[in-house]
């Protein structure tokens, strides 16, 4: 097990080394290189700003609005039936916008049913196999300047509901 941690505490800088002696065997400006590339990220940044802040302010504003409260509701009375709990409806539907909002979310399951309860264990699944859709496609997108997304969405949705029912089976496995 300690060799574990050693192996991990060194991962990164011998990465660093690595890169850093293969640039200098390959005569490479290593430095030139790597400013170079932090110029380029902070162009990505700049552009995808706005896009950011639009999100945010979106997804704040339907948060604190109740919209997505009620759109859990709604939804979570089609779920239950199926054995769907619907105190996990809101989560899901909040994660393909905003992981933050998703993690306050999932911090307000803790507190109600507890980490090792069904709820919890699922929402913990669902947080960490589910994407955020919408956000991830509208950044990448607009920085890779991609107009035509073709079957993204549809593939993206189809891969996060397929997230969501593997984590409520699995969490009843597990736990319940």
């Amino acid at each position: 097990m300690r060799l574990l941690y050693l192996v991990s505490d060194l991962m990164i800088p011998l990465l660093i080394f690595y890169i850093v002696g293969m640039g200098l065997l390959m005569k490479r400006n290593v430095y030139g290189d790597f400013i170079k590339g932090a110029k380029d990220g902070l162009r990505s940044i700049v552009s995808i700003l706005p896009t950011l802040i639009g999100l945010m302010v979106g997804v704040g504003v339907l948060r604190s609005s109740g919209f997505l409260d009620w759109l859990g509701e709604l939804l979570g009375r089609w779920m239950k039936p199926i054995g769907f709990p619907p105190e996990l409806v809101p989560l899901g539907v909040v994660r393909l916008f905003s992981n933050s909002a998703a993690t306050g979310l999932l911090l307000d399951l803790y507190k109600e049913y507890g980490t090792d309860s069904v709820i919890g264990t699922a929402a913990s699944l669902m947080a960490s196999s589910t994407e955020t859709v919408f956000y991830t496609m509208s950044v990448y997108f607009l920085a890779a300047k991609v107009t035509k997304t073709r079957y993204t969405l549809a593939g993206a949705l189809t891969a996060t509901l397929a997230g969501i029912a593997a984590s409520v089976l699995l969490a009843f496995w597990l736990v319940g």
